[in-house]
């Protein structure tokens, strides 16, 4: 006779678990299909690009295929050293996690103790409070201003146990984003016991001449920052979780201390170094890109909805002014 299984009391868990909510994410197609009884749907959700891996990625994924009975290579050495050519910096400056979230996790880990404090904005990529959360660590969520970071809010919002400012560069999701103005003004006033994060997952779709490249514009100039991509956005690798941060070699270091061993497998190594050329078919992609942006921003219009403008990654946000999960 089989006994019935333990019952675990809430108290057991970490009491900072109690404030967490989990994130929650678009559902699946599968899903969808499922629930509505429909056999074609369009997913918008997740901000997922309509396109899958290149081709050179496809025949590194049907490669790589034949050798899983292997483990992957843990320190990612052939894309850190692919990306650091890329970004003209070393390979110690260069750290891999799964997908830009994973990153994001990990330097929580690598910086926050209980009581410390996080910002960013909100709403914005909810993995940031999260993340901060579960470690006992105080997330303070700064409102937008029209739809956009407000830089000078969070300043003031930062405070002697702030450790890491957060700025989603462009924001997820309302598709806006900084200028370089007002980063600058951020760099030449934030303290120096507070490590900036700037998330830049989008950052292939963007042709603003007014966007800053943060590697370029801040990391190498100096100024205590990660910057944050990922392959899974124009490069199509979502379903992989490949992601890469460009940080000081220290920061790199202690985020090679929290990485969960393997946590890249095999696959999404092989399929994010055969993407890195990207050339052609990267701006076909930001092309195709820009124009079902304009279409979808009509489309929106036409059926009475404002999207916030100007958005400049693969997605519009509209605010339905209440719980939009019935609308969807």
């Amino acid at each position: 006779m089989s006994r019935p299984i333990a019952t675990i009391a809430d108290s057991f868990f970490r009491s900072a678990l109690a404030d967490v909510a989990p994130y929650e994410p678009g559902k699946p197609i599968e899903e969808v299909q499922r629930e509505l009884g429909l056999e074609r749907v369009v997913k918008l959700a997740s901000n997922e690009g309509p396109y899958g891996p290149f081709p050179e990625a496809l025949e590194a994924l049907d490669r790589a295929a034949r050798e899983l009975n292997r483990y992957p290579d843990g320190g990612c050495y052939r894309l850190r050293e692919a990306l650091a050519e890329k970004h003209g910096v070393a390979f110690e400056e260069v750290a891999i996690g799964a997908g830009a979230d994973g990153l994001v996790d990990c330097i929580a880990q690598a910086t926050l103790e209980p009581g410390d404090e996080i910002v960013c904005g909100w709403p914005s990529f909810p993995s940031y409070g999260i993340y901060a959360t579960k470690l006992g660590a105080v997330a303070r969520r700064i409102a937008l201003r029209d739809h956009r970071y407000d830089l000078s809010a969070m300043l003031a919002a930062v405070g002697p146990r702030t450790k890491v400012a957060y700025i989603c560069h462009p924001n997820n999701p309302t598709g806006t984003t900084s200028t370089r103005e007002e980063l600058d003004a951020w760099f030449a006033q934030v303290p120096e016991h507070v490590l900036t994060v700037i998330d830049q997952a989008y950052f292939e779709y963007i042709e603003d001449p007014d966007y800053a490249d943060a590697v370029a514009e801040y990391l190498k100039a100096g100024q205590r920052v990660i910057v944050l991509r990922t392959f899974s956005k124009i490069y199509g690798l979502a379903g992989l979780r490949v992601g890469y941060a460009v940080a000081p070699g220290t920061v790199v270091t202690a985020l090679g201390k929290t990485r969960r061993a393997f946590d890249i497998t095999t696959p999404a190594h092989e399929a994010a170094v055969a993407s890195l050329p990207g050339g052609s078919e990267v701006e076909r992609r930001r092309r195709l890109n820009a124009e079902g942006r304009k279409e979808l921003e009509a489309i929106l219009r036409a059926h009475g909805f404002d999207p916030v403008v100007p958005a400049v990654a693969n997605f519009l946000y509209v605010d339905l002014g209440s719980d939009s999960r019935p609308f969807i």
